[in-house]
């Protein structure tokens, strides 16, 4: 949501005057798509990182304001628990500095970050659902200080009437009810910014779109949920249910979900902005006080602060994203479905398939998109994240394969020719890349590291928490080293 917001009470007129400022927004922005008003030239990919605080026992540490304190950078912020933190790493080109210089900044941000926590008894670790959560650390106090995610707690409770229900199969099965919106913060994402230009972002979202179920088996890393043993990447159903603001019955009336994979392919970055005004009422009716229309007559960029807000409010797995730096607006796809961790190597792993998968697929004669149903699409996202890198998923001219064969006959080479389009060279791209070959060839990833770490514990009779916490210690040590998961010991 990304901006902080009084602690109010909403009228009937808070949200018919925040519904005129939107559909203002709205027009304006449909306007400056057709002045050609937006950065295209150099274009940049950014990163966010959200991560989990952890004791010398490796169990929840509910201090990151303390921990925020010590590391006073600006980059970092709270996310909604108070067992989370977030780095916004700063936007580049893709190709900017030589092959280690941006994977050098982001270990130099987190070990300082790291050493800053230890001053106040916390460590920090990259992992999409903390092992060691249990549903107690996930109360009402759990919320992050910060008014707008109590705010945000009581208008999703109040859209919704009623508790929240986690239901998920796995290996076990969680069958539960929350009186909040904090179990939403056991899922611990990275998000990969694309900026592109309005004209090319239609073909970039779908894109992503179409591999987002093949990312999410390369890269899962969440088995674990309150002691519970459930799908590789449980991140994305919990996601789903956590935040969701529909009761049952106006579930069947097939109202859209806040967490939303979408429904259809799109032409244009228009068709989501204009999707999310007519399909979602307002959670936070905040309004600004800028008039958009009359900054844009003037000659100004407006910020579009009401249609920003109510984006942040639905969590689309590929988000579009509006923004102003430097006096120039642009439009960027957020790809939100990917865990954090398990290192740093495998999330710049992942960030070079994502960044040169879509651009192979985008030059494409014949887009994948035209050739596979949006369906299709959605349904990988699931299967990927329920199996893993042992799901089988639908690709056009494949049909059901098994994601280490489609990865390595048919997308990794797209993905090698994609970041050689953008000028990066083989000695770059082949470490890279050579990351997510051997986890297709030795079927590993963070999820099955974990699975095999702990169920190796629990053989030999270990509490299955103390099985957790051990295992936990060990991924802390691990993720320090910087190797990726695939070459982590289990024995």
């Amino acid at each position: 949501m990304g901006r902080d917001v009084p602690a109010l009470v909403f009228t009937r007129e808070d949200r018919r005057r925040y519904r005129i400022k939107m559909q203002e927004c709205l027009e304006v922005f449909a306007q400056m798509l057709r002045e050609a008003r937006f950065e295209a030239e150099r274009p940049q990919v950014g990163l966010e990182i959200e991560l989990n605080l952890v004791d010398d026992r490796a169990e929840p540490a509910m201090r990151n304001t303390e921990v925020l304190e010590a590391i006073a950078d600006p980059a970092w912020d709270t996310e909604l628990g108070r067992f989370n933190l977030e780095i916004n790493v700063p936007p580049r080109r893709l190709t900017e500095g030589g092959p280690d210089a941006w994977e050098s900044a982001i270990r130099d941000a987190l070990n300082h970050a790291d050493e800053r926590a230890r001053s106040v008894g916390a460590h920090l670790i990259m992992v999409g659902i903390l092992p060691t959560l249990r549903q107690d650390h996930v109360g009402e106090s759990a919320l992050s200080e910060n008014a707008r995610y109590r705010l945000l707690n009581d208008q999703v409770f109040a859209a919704r009437g009623e508790d929240l229900r986690l239901d998920i199969d796995g290996p076990d099965r969680l069958r539960t009810y929350a009186d909040t919106i904090t179990p939403e913060a056991a899922c611990t994402s990275t998000q990969f910014h694309l900026q592109v230009s309005p004209q090319e972002f239609p073909r970039y979202w779908n894109a992503a779109q179409a591999i987002a179920g093949v990312q999410v088996a390369l890269a899962a890393n969440s088995p674990f949920l309150f002691g519970k043993e459930l799908w590789h990447e449980t991140r994305i159903p919990l996601f789903e249910q956590a935040t969701d603001t529909r009761p049952q019955e106006i579930k069947v009336q097939g109202v859209r979900p806040r967490v939303w994979f979408g429904e259809r392919w799109i032409n244009s970055v228009f068709d989501l902005f204009e999707e999310n005004l007519r399909y979602f009422p307002a959670l936070l009716p905040l309004c600004d006080e800028e008039d958009p229309v009359r900054t844009l007559e003037r000659g100004d960029i407006p910020e579009l602060g009401e249609l920003t807000l109510h984006n942040g409010t639905i969590y689309r797995w590929n988000r579009p994203v509006y923004a102003v730096a430097n006096g120039t607006p642009h439009v960027r796809v957020e790809n939100r479905c990917l865990p954090a961790g398990p290192t740093v190597a495998d999330t710049l792993a992942n960030g070079a398939f994502y960044y040169g998968l879509t651009r192979a697929l985008v030059d494409e004669e014949r887009p994948v998109w035209s050739r596979m149903s949006f369906q299709a699409a959605e349904d990988n996202l699931h299967t990927a994240a329920r199996n893993g890198i042992d799901a089988e998923l639908y690709w056009p001219g494949m049909g059901e394969v098994p994601v280490p064969e489609l990865v390595l006959r048919r997308l990794l080479p797209l993905a090698h020719r994609g970041l050689e389009l953008t000028g990066m060279d083989d000695a770059w791209r082949e470490p890279l890349l050579g990351v997510i070959e051997q986890r297709c060839v030795t079927a590993r990833n963070g999820a099955v590291w974990q699975k095999e770490i702990f169920h190796r514990l629990t053989g030999s009779h270990t509490d299955p928490h103390e099985a957790l916490r051990r295992m936990t210690e060990l991924y802390v040590e691990y993720m320090h080293l910087n190797a990726p998961a695939h070459t982590w010991p289990t024995d």
